[in-house]
């Protein structure tokens, strides 16, 4: 190897332009010295066998249906769910994501977001965590049973359908509920 001023060996000494060059010639042979090392350390599969088959994805599981049920008066917005994730350390993880399945027959669903304060809840004597909250509300006369399906989709994979009766009634001045 001819090492001039242009190359390898710029502004070394000339005792060091020797020992760079040596130092360069051996960079050059160490890849392929690894490269044939790790293409004889890897097996060989026998002619007759064939190759593993790839992995298969796991399918997500299946939804657990859940029934609740919830009663209120004609025409006033009623807490049908409220949905949050709080975590070991009574701090907020990621909130689920909530869709609308099958929508009453009577009347109409709504989600707010907002802070959510609760005591001995889990491990956590008192909290304080952002969350969602899910509303029914009638159609102003309308009186008796509503049905609808949310799907909640937590963080951590779970998916839960929830098929939520609400119970409409009249004011409790001697209505029925």
């Amino acid at each position: 190897m001819t090492v001039t001023n242009g190359g390898l060996g710029r502004g070394l000494a000339p005792q060091h332009v020797a020992a760079s060059t040596a130092l360069a010639a051996a960079l050059m042979l160490l890849p392929a010295v690894t490269l044939a090392q790790t293409l004889e350390a890897a097996p060989t599969p026998a002619p007759s066998q064939s190759p593993a088959p790839a992995p298969t994805p796991m399918a997500p599981a299946a939804p657990t249906t859940v029934e609740r049920n919830a009663k209120g008066l004609s025409g006033k917005a009623i807490r049908v769910g409220v949905y949050l994730n709080v975590q070991p350390d009574c701090s907020s993880g990621p909130l689920p994501s909530i869709r609308l399945v099958s929508p009453p027959g009577n009347g109409s669903v709504t989600i707010k977001r907002g802070k959510i304060n609760a005591t001995n809840y889990k491990q956590c004597l008192a909290l304080e965590v952002p969350g969602y909250v899910a509303f029914y509300q009638s159609k102003a006369d309308f009186t008796g049973t509503d049905t609808l399906t949310l799907e909640v989709k937590f963080p951590q994979g779970r998916t839960e359908l929830q098929r939520i009766t609400v119970n409409v009634g009249i004011a409790p001045g001697g209505q029925k509920i």
